[in-house]
């Protein structure tokens, strides 16, 4: 009996531990059914992500076929490298030399909707603000010394953290941001971005999913009217025992 209670005990430490150090996160809605959104999405994503982060286990054909984009379309407006359209959605930077530099090589992002979450990544994607403690000088309110610098501050611009003392949700909530430099987008333009390439990120980590919900149904009502032929069929054979 103490084995099984100490082997529950060790079963549920980690989640103990990641509940008293979670964050507030906001929350996104996204919409795979939406193709102009995930073609913003895909947008914000090859110029402001891929230069770092690989999406290697999409092909860009793929992409432009899920999106409603024709193939040349996809060359003139998603499409910066030699890469063909066939290819692999990689980045040319080494492995080695990106840990070098960075300190740690940059994830390829293929499934980390799947990994952190879209509500994750929406607070994430808003949540950098300035840190002269940290190389890259900012911070992030779920991702505490992020190694990564805010990319998509040409947009957003530059935010401070109020301190906690200073706004009424100290302790109860999320920690404030305020904007101390503007970007070339409103606040409420930058959430609607980070909401289309959330949904693009979502998109990638799933692909076939609006497939998959779409033969689910079919399966389940071919169940179901298979359920009422052999219900009957079998009622029929059993009739004389019955």
């Amino acid at each position: 009996m103490r084995k099984i209670l100490l082997a529950l005990l060790l079963c549920t430490a980690p989640v103990l531990v990641q509940a008293s150090e979670s964050v507030h996160l906001d929350k996104v809605k996204i919409d795979l059914h939406d193709q102009a959104s995930l073609q913003r999405g895909a947008k914000f994503f090859v110029n402001y992500c891929m230069g770092c982060h690989a999406a290697s286990y999409l092909r860009y054909n793929g992409v432009a076929a899920d999106l409603g984009l024709s193939e040349q379309q996809m060359v003139q407006n998603l499409m910066f490298t030699s890469d063909k359209i066939g290819d692999y959605m990689t980045i040319a930077t080494p492995t080695n030399e990106a840990k070098s530099w960075f300190g740690v090589a940059p994830p390829d992002l293929s499934v980390i909707a799947r990994a952190r979450g879209n509500d994750w990544l929406y607070t994430y994607l808003r949540g950098f603000y300035l840190d002269d403690k940290r190389p890259f000088g900012v911070n992030n309110v779920v991702f505490p010394d992020v190694g990564m610098p805010h990319v998509l501050w040409e947009l957003q611009g530059w935010q401070k953290l109020v301190p906690a003392d200073e706004h009424e949700a100290a302790g109860h909530g999320a920690p404030k941001l305020e904007i101390v430099t503007p970007g070339s987008m409103s606040p409420d333009d930058y959430d609607d971005a980070m909401r289309d390439l959330v949904n693009f990120l979502a998109y990638m980590g799933e692909p076939a999913k609006l497939e998959r919900q779409s033969l689910g149904i079919k399966v389940l009502l071919f169940l179901a009217v298979f359920f009422v032929v052999a219900y009957l069929l079998k009622k029929d054979y059993w009739k004389d025992i019955h």
